[in-house]
This record gives structure tokens, C-alpha cells and sequence, in this order.
């Protein structure tokens, strides 16, 4: 805090402070009010003017201090202005000094609020641009609720000044009409209590949740618009049809099914979808003969002298496809009718909001249903660079066809795809050059990360081109070059393969989302129910996003699954608080919550705490001693923010701070939980350990180191 806030907060305490120590409370009190109705009426009467003035400035002073005494105001208001002009004179006063309030409150804490509970105050703000003046309003409205306290809350979001005004000047309206009525009635009234009964009271309620009510009316007439030209079917084929068979649409359909609704799954190409086919499981069994590669390279380093291998990427990849086809009846067709999942290989097209058109082999079949959901997943976006279309590129989806290892390969692209690709091929002895226009290698992890992997492929032997750009494609004399563009230089990079690796793109086309008029954009846009424009329409995994991971399609499949089986009773708000997510380089990566950079982006204040596994006798023994867990906290706070794991087996040891963060259990308790000895996962009670030896109290160690030299006599 600055020294012109604390400046203005020193001048407030010693306001507020006056008030109670010159014991100015006594004079807003209900028989204080009564005893002096005469005199106060009669200085009215002479200076109608400066009545208005003193009266209206006393008001704003108490409400924009947060003062106690706005209901005896009021009650004034009316027994000495009368309710018209009691009741304008009390609304500007009293909404001017709830103004003030309001943005001294923004002046003084909202920074030092944001700086501590940046995330979650991001959330608070995500639903005050949505509805905040419908939240005000009602709150405005409902007497239960102290106004002052809203004032301040309020002041701490994104609120907009003026909507905060107009909007307390209206909801404020209805109690001040009923409280300077009252005071036009002084002499009758015995206590404070008098003027709400029960009954206004209720009354008050109801009226604080009929704009809620309303709003809720408004968005069923606004979603039911979007019917208006559909014929609905009177009566249903299936409770949800699912379109896609990846994680999303198979976790869809067995929920579905083990609540016993009927469930249509349609997929046209393969079931399991990309994780299965041509994603997570592929490249992780192409991993883990690279990295078993690389380690028989080190035995000397485990005190073997040699270790003879003899490889041949056909057989690699062989192995690759024996790893699908292992794996491939948790997601067979078998498996799910089994499980009660009416279960369609063909292409659907959704033709109206309650009817599937599905082809199979050339014949047409219309399925009607309560509820759609669409997880038709993604695909890899093909840049559009000079003569992509002439080199015969390679991308996630085909390059488990190669049998071949090439002797050359361009990786385009420095996200996860390609730094994990671009490792496998360099270990198995391909000449790697990875571009990357971005200035680093995984530009959403911190520097260190990013510099960790770098050095690591360097070390390996991969060319590591980032800050150039991709600019065309050329063949000469039989041979592929890619042209890239760094510094204002051009340089010729010859390959044999290339591998396009910059991203993918939502499957948004193709299956009846334009015609119906599902709003699009570079996904589904989907509420926070999983829900299109279309209320019973949802929408799940990469082809919705935000995230283009496996588990976060399962994540989202719950929500829509749910949502659409209860119709509208009840409805989840999907949960983003907590999301995991892993790069299975050599060195691994795994986050969960916000880095460095996010929070420096987000405003967010934070202390860092880091335990390097050079330091950890597993790691050590094991030949893996490099890496780290760094932890983000809240200033003084053992509450984590963020977690980023590199090094060995990193995807698992997140697992232990994304419990912890989901259930909100601080360092302290996880460093209190005992870990075997020896593991990996001791990092994790390490790092706690560190951020609880930088936050031990120094008074206290001072008594401690005190006491136990008394006790030594």
C-alpha cells in the first residue's frame, strides 16, 4: 500500500474513530430523534435551504464511512422533509454515500485483495460481467443484508462505477420509501422493530428473488426462441445421442448408461478417437522405447560397461500398434453395448435440436432423442504455408504409418507434440531440427522449464531453431527444404520428413452444426453447463475446449452427461479450478494451477519455494537427480497457487498437489504426511519443508532457543 492509501485510510480511522470516542452515536437514536423532532423541524422551517444541505451531508458522511446510524437518517427524513421530498432527498444522499464507500473500498484494498486472491477473485469478477448488476439489485433489495458490507465487497470487483450508482439507486428505492414513511409517522412509532414486520420483511425477500426469477424466465423465453422453427418429436428414440467415440463421448455414454437412460454413441471412424489412435497411447509406447534407448546409451552410468543393443524402428513402431490394439477393447464396441450403450458406427448429422440423421453404408436413418452431445474432438492444423501440400507432411494422425526411420526430419513446432516427437526421433537416430517461431521451446511453462528441455536437446543433438519463422516449402533437385526466416535472414533447412506439430483445430464442420445454427467460433461455445445455444444441445472435449486434453474431455463429459440426463431440474457448473497437465519429455514436465508468468500476467502476489532433485537420495540412486518441484504461494500462506514438477516420473508426482489443491490442504498438512523412504515423491514433503523453514517465526524460535537454554541451566 502506497503512502496516499495509507494516507486516506489513517483519515478514515480517525473519522470513524471520532465518532465513537466524541460519542456522536448517541445522537442517531430513535428517542434522541423524537426528543429533538421540534427544533429540528422549526431550523427547517427558517432555513429550508441549508436544512437540505447539512441534512444531506451528514447522511453521506455516515453511509460513506459505514457508520451506524443510515435508519435513524432515514426515519428523519421523513419526519422532517415529508415522504416526497424525504424520500428524494435520502435516495441521492444515501446512494452517493454508498458510492463513496464503494470506491474507497476499490482505493484502499482492492490491489492488495487481487494480489492475494487473484484466482479466486478472477472468478468473482467472471460472474460480476455477467449478471453483477442483477446480483446488486437484488441485494439492494432485500434488507436482510447490510448495506454497508455490499458497498465494500463490491468495491473490491470489476464493478462499474456507474452501474453501481444507478443500479443502488433503484434497488435502494423501495426500502427508502418504506423507512421515510415511517418516520412521517415519529410519534407512533415504539421501536425500530416496528416499522418491519414480518410479513414486509418476507415481502422484501420475495421481491430481492423475483429479478432472479425473472432473469431465469428471460433466459428459458431467450433459449426457447432458438426452437421456434423446429417441430419437436412427441416422443423419443433416446434420452442422449453421442456423436464422437474419443474420451469425451465414450465417458458421455457411460454415464449415460449406467443411469439406465437409452444412449445412442455414433462414431464414424475408429472408437477410443485420437488418445487411442493416434495420440496419448501411441506416442507414450514411441516414448518409452526411445527413453529405454537412451538409458541402455548411460549404462555406464549405472556401472554397467556396455550394453549391446540392436534396433529397428519397424519394429519400434510395430510395437506401437500392439500397444493400441492391447488397449483397444477398453474402448471396443463389444465393451460398451455390453454396458447397455446403443453403439452405431456410421456419420451423423444432426438435421433438427432432437434428431441425429446416422449413414451407415449408404442407408439413412433418423434417431430421435432428448439430448445431444457433441465430442467430435480435433485434428491437426495444417499450416498454410507455400507448398505445405507438395512435400507429403507428416502430423500426429499419420506418422504411426512410418516403418521407416527418416534420416532427417523437420519438426515444425515447439508446444508438447513436437518437443516429445522430436525427442523420440533423435533418440532412435533421425537428424532432428525443431523450429519454433516463439523465442522458447513450451512458451506457456516458465523460462527455467523451457531452458531445462532446450539444454536437454541440445545435449541430444537435436537443433533447437527458436525465434524463425516457417515462411514456404521448396523442392530442388529432388530434395525438400524448408525456408525459414530468423533475424531478417533466410535459412534453408533440407529435410527428408517434416512433421507439423503447431497446434490443432476443433472438428466443427460437417455434421449439421451450420445449418442448425449452433453458434461456432474456433470451437463449440458452450456455457459454463457444457450447453450450446441450443439448451439441449452440449458440447464436450477439444471440440468445445478450453483445454485440448485427454482428461479434461472426461472431466467435461461428466458435466454435460449430468446436465442433459436432469433436463434442466438441476444444472453443474463445469469446474476449472483445478487442472493438471503433463509434457512427457526427457525431463518430464507437470503442472497443475498457475506458473510464474501466469501470475505476473494475472497480477497475482506470490512467494516461490523449490526443492532441486539433485538433492534427493532416490533421484541420486536412481541416476535422476536433476529437476525440481517449484511451488507458488500466497504471501505468508501455506495455501497452494501452482505447482511445476520437472524430472523423473513428474506426471505422477503431481497427483499428490492436485489433491491437495482440490481440497484445499495446505503445505503444512502435506508436510506433516508421512512418504516412504526412499521414493520420489519425498520431493514433494521437501519442498513443503522449504517453504515451512522460510515462514517459521522468528519471535518464536527466539523464546524456543531461550527456553532451552534455561533448562541447560
Amino acid at each position: 500500500m502506497n503512502i496516499s492509501r495509507w494516507a486516506f485510510l489513517a483519515a478514515i480511522i480517525a473519522l470513524v474513530a471520532a465518532f465513537f470516542i466524541f460519542d456522536l452515536q448517541s445522537y442517531l437514536t430513535l428517542e434522541t430523534l423524537k426528543a429533538q423532532q421540534a427544533s429540528i423541524e422549526a431550523y427547517r422551517s427558517n432555513h429550508p435551504v441549508s436544512a437540505i444541505f447539512i441534512y444531506a451531508l451528514i447522511y453521506i458522511a455516515v453511509a460513506g464511512l459505514s457508520l451506524p446510524g443510515a435508519t435513524i437518517l432515514t426515519l428523519a427524513g421523513g419526519a422532517v422533509f415529508g415522504l416526497l421530498w424525504g424520500t428524494l432527498i435520502v435516495s441521492f444522499a444515501s446512494t452517493i454515500g454508498a458510492t463513496l464507500a464503494f470506491l474507497a473500498a476499490r482505493f484502499l484494498f482492492r490491489d492488495a485483495v487481487k494480489a492475494r486472491f487473484g484466482d479466486r477473485l478472477e472468478n468473482i469478477n467472471k460472474g460480476i460481467d455477467k449478471g453483477g448488476a442483477l446480483y446488486l439489485f437484488t441485494l439492494r433489495l432485500v434488507p436482510a443484508f447490510p448495506f454497508f458490507v455490499i458497498n465494500l465487497v463490491m468495491g473490491l470487483t470489476n464493478l462499474n462505477t456507474k452501474t453501481f450508482y444507478w443500479v443502488s439507486q433503484i434497488g435502494m428505492l423501495a426500502g427508502t420509501v418504506v423507512y421515510v414513511n415511517a418516520g412521517t409517522q415519529l410519534s407512533k412509532l415504539g421501536s425500530l422493530a416496528d416499522i418491519l414486520s414480518p410479513g414486509l420483511v418476507g415481502s422484501f425477500i420475495l421481491l430481492g428473488i423475483f429479478p432472479l426469477l425473472a432473469n431465469k424466465i428471460v433466459e428459458a423465453i431467450k433459449a426457447n426462441k432458438v426452437y421456434a422453427k423446429w417441430h419437436k418429436p412427441p416422443r423419443f428414440d433416446n434420452n442422449i445421442v453421442v456423436i464422437g467415440a474419443g474420451s469425451g463421448g465414450l465417458v458421455t455414454a457411460y454415464i449415460a448408461a449406467a443411469a439406465k437412460a437409452k444412449v445412442t454413441l455414433v462414431e464414424k471412424h475408429k472408437m477410443g478417437g485420437d488418445c487411442l489412435n493416434t495420440g496419448c497411447v501411441p506416442s507414450k509406447a514411441l516414448i518409452r522405447s526411445s527413453r529405454l534407448l537412451a538409458q541402455m546409451r548411460r549404462s555406464a552410468d549405472f556401472g554397467i560397461k556396455k550394453a549391446d543393443t540392436e534396433f529397428d524402428f519397424a519394429d519400434a513402431m510395430a510395437r506401437v500398434q500392439s500397444v493400441i490394439l492391447t488397449i483397444e477393447p477398453h474402448d471396443s464396441v463389444q465393451r460398451y453395448t455390453d454396458l447397455g450403450v446403443n453403439v452405431v458406427e456410421g456419420e451423423a448429422k444432426i438435421i433438427s435440436p432432437w434428431e441425429v440423421q446416422v449413414t451407415t453404408a449408404g442407408e439413412n436413418r433418423i434417431i430421435t432423442t432428448r439430448a445431444i452431445v457433441v465430442a467430435a474432438g480435433s485434428r491437426p492444423l495444417i499450416p498454410p504455408i507455400s507448398g505445405v501440400e507438395d512435400i507429403g507432411y507428416l502430423t500426429s494422425d499419420n506418422i504411426w504409418e512410418l516403418r521407416e526411420l527418416p534420416a532427417r526430419l523437420v519438426v515444425l513446432g515447439g508446444g508438447p507434440i513436437g518437443c516429445e516427437l522430436a525427442q523420440c526421433f533423435a533418440r532412435f537416430g533421425s537428424q532432428v531440427t525443431q523450429v519454433e517461431m516463439a523465442p522458447r521451446l513450451l512458451i506457456k511453462e516458465d523460462i527455467e522449464v523451457s531452458e531445462a528441455v532446450m539444454a536437454k536437446f541440445r545435449l541430444e543433438g537435436i537443433n533447437v531453431l527458436v525465434g524463425h519463422t516457417a515462411k514456404g516449402f521448396i523442392i530442388e533437385n529432388n530434395e525438400k527444404i524448408l525456408l525459414a526466416e530468423h533475424d531478417d535472414k533466410e535459412l534453408r533447412i533440407p529435410f527428408d520428413q517434416v512433421l507439423l506439430a503447431i497446434g490443432r483445430v476443433a472438428n466443427i464442420q460437417g455434421y449439421g452444426l451450420e445449418q442448425l445454427g449452433v453458434e461456432t467460433s474456433r470451437t463449440i461455445e458452450t456455457n459454463e453447463f457444457q450447453q450450446t445455444n441450443y439448451p439441449n444441445i452440449y458440447a464436450c472435449g477439444d471440440v468445445s475446449g478450453p483445454f485440448q486434453f485427454t482428461h479434461v474431455a472426461a472431466h467435461q463429459a461428466w458435466y454435460a452427461a449430468v446436465n442433459a440426463l436432469l433436463g434442466g431440474l438441476f444444472k453443474f457448473r463445469t469446474d476449472y479450478s483445478v487442472i493438471p497437465w503433463a509434457t512427457f519429455t526427457d525431463p518430464e514436465i507437470a503442472r497443475v494451477g498457475i506458473n510464474e508468468q501466469d501470475a505476473l500476467a494475472k497480477g497475482v502476489a506470490f512467494e516461490v519455494s523449490t526443492y532441486h532433485l539433485d538433492d534427493l537420495d532416490r533421484a541420486i540412486a536412481d541416476g535422476v537427480a536433476h529437476g525440481f518441484v517449484k511451488i507458488l504461494t500466497p504471501p505468508g500462506r501455506d495455501r497452494i497457487l501452482g505447482v511445476t514438477i520437472v524430472g523423473e516420473q513428474a506426471g505422477e508426482l503431481i497427483a499428490e498437489f492436485v489433491l491437495a489443491m482440490k481440497h484445499n490442504i495446505g503445505l503444512n498438512k502435506l508436510l506433516g504426511t508421512i512418504h516412504i523412504y526412499p521414493t520420489l515423491s519425498e520431493a514433494n514433503k521437501y519442498v513443503a519443508g522449504i517453504w515451512k523453514r522460510n515462514h517459521v517465526p522468528k519471535g518464536l524460535l527466539w523464546c524456543v532457543a531461550r527456553y532451552n537454554g534455561w533448562r541447560r541451566g
